[in-house]
Order: structure tokens, then C-alpha cells, then sequence
């Protein structure tokens, strides 16, 4: 039986070229990195999750809290919804979906969704939808979390994915701020982070992902879960590493 990975992430964990998918679905890339390390993969994730989220659900999630005895590493997935412009602040964008009557809440969330890609380029992606300095606090509380339940427990993670989604204007100067910040972070807590840009940027920026221009293609998936098995087989095959 080969290593069971715990992933924590967001949307970009389990949509594929067209849409969301099953987290079983074998061609994304926890579920690719998995079988190259010769084990499985549990995905803990939602969309728009950010450190903030992953917390909360470490906190919170009595599932978690059982996957926990069983896995041999965690992925903390997570980073690049931080980074992505947010004209409104969070408490009132994640509000609108409890406006009632169900029409309000469609005029309004409609009318959020059409001025959201001019709000991001006339505020210049400011504000983020969490500070650097709250992904870095967020990211350490899990860690520290982590280390005191399963001292042993290897954690890796990944610096922010880049984007050219219209819904968001193709605006992005929240991410190389946030990017230093997690390198920063990684290598002070000793978590290996798998640098998204290098491995799936051009698949991204070329226009060979999801249309939305934000979420990857299979070739994505591919190319981050090998990726990611190279950055973990040191931590749990320390005897293939060439």
C-alpha cells in the first residue's frame, strides 16, 4: 500500500478543461501525483478556498480530523485564490449568496459579476482577497497545527498560480507580493513548495487551460502532479532518488 496523501486546495485542485470534477477523478493532478508515488489521494477543497479556509476546515472538519491519523503527507494546496482581486470586501462577496428573494440575489449577484473585471483593473487588483501577511499567519497556524498532532507528518505546498481570466480584467499584482511572501514562509517552516508558475504558466497564459483562463487542461494536471510526486519522493522514497 503506497503513501496517502491528504491535499487541501481549491478549485484549481479539481476543475478540469471544462468544469468542476469528482474528486476521484483520476487525470487531476492530486490523484496523478498520488499514482506516481504509488499511493492515494483524499482532497479536502472548495472553490475560492484560500489559507484562511484550509484553517478552518483543520479546525472544524471532524472528517479531517480522521484523515489525519491515516495520511503519510500533506499538501497544502492553497495560495493563489488569496492572491486574486477582490473589489468588495470578502464578508460581503461570499454574502451574496444568502440574499432572498432569489430574485434580488441574481439581479445583484449578476450585476457584482459584470462590474467585478472593471473594478479589478480601475483598483488595480487592490484589494486582494487575503493579504500576504494573512496567508503567511493562516499557513502557519496549520503548520504549527499539523506538527504538534503529527510531528513526523511531511508538508508541502505551492507558491501561486498565474492567471489571464477576464472575470477578473487579467489583472494580477496581488500574486508576486504574496509569491515572495510564501517562499519567504517555506523556507523558514522547512515546507518544500512546488513553484506553479514554472510548471503550468505557460499552459495557463498560452490559453491551452479552461477557457476561464484561470483553471488547468488535463496536460496541467499532468504536468503538476508529476511535479509535485518529484517534490514529495524525497520525503517518502527516500531510496528512488537518484
Amino acid at each position: 500500500m503506497g503513501p496517502h496523501l491528504l491535499v487541501f486546495g481549491d478549485s484549481l485542485s479539481f476543475h478540469g478543461p471544462v468544469g468542476p470534477c469528482a474528486a476521484d477523478e483520476p487525470r487531476l493532478w492530486p490523484n496523478v501525483a498520488a499514482t506516481a508515488l504509488g499511493g492515494h489521494a483524499d482532497l479536502v477543497a472548495g472553490i475560492g478556498w484560500t489559507a484562511r479556509d484550509v484553517w478552518w476546515s483543520l479546525t472544524g472538519d471532524p472528517r479531517v480530523w480522521a484523515d489525519l491519523h491515516h495520511a503519510d503527507a500533506i499538501v497544502l494546496a492553497i495560495g493563489s485564490m488569496d492572491t486574486l482581486p477582490s473589489p468588495l470586501p470578502t464578508y460581503l462577496r461570499t454574502g451574496l449568496r444568502y440574499l432572498r428573494p432569489d430574485g434580488v440575489r441574481r439581479v445583484v449577484r449578476g450585476a457584482y459579476l459584470a462590474a467585478q473585471p472593471r473594478l479589478s483593473v480601475v483598483l488595480r487588483g487592490r484589494p486582494a482577497v487575503l493579504p500576504a501577511k494573512l496567508t503567511v499567519h493562516y499557513l502557519d497556524l496549520a503548520v504549527e497545527a499539523l506538527r504538534v498532532l503529527r510531528p513526523e507528518l511531511p508538508i508541502f505546498g505551492m507558491l501561486p498560480s498565474v492567471h489571464r481570466a477576464d472575470a477578473y480584467g487579467r489583472v494580477h499584482t496581488a500574486r508576486p507580493a504574496a509569491a515572495a511572501a510564501m517562499a519567504a514562509w517555506g523556507a523558514r517552516v522547512d515546507v518544500p513548495l512546488l513553484d506553479l508558475p514554472s510548471v503550468v504558466g505557460d499552459h495557463v497564459l498560452g490559453g491551452d487551460g479552461n477557457p476561464d483562463g484561470m483553471h488547468w487542461g488535463w496536460a496541467g494536471h499532468e504536468a503538476v502532479g508529476t511535479a509535485m510526486a518529484k517534490l514529495m519522493t524525497p520525503a517518502l522514497h527516500p531510496g528512488d532518488v537518484g
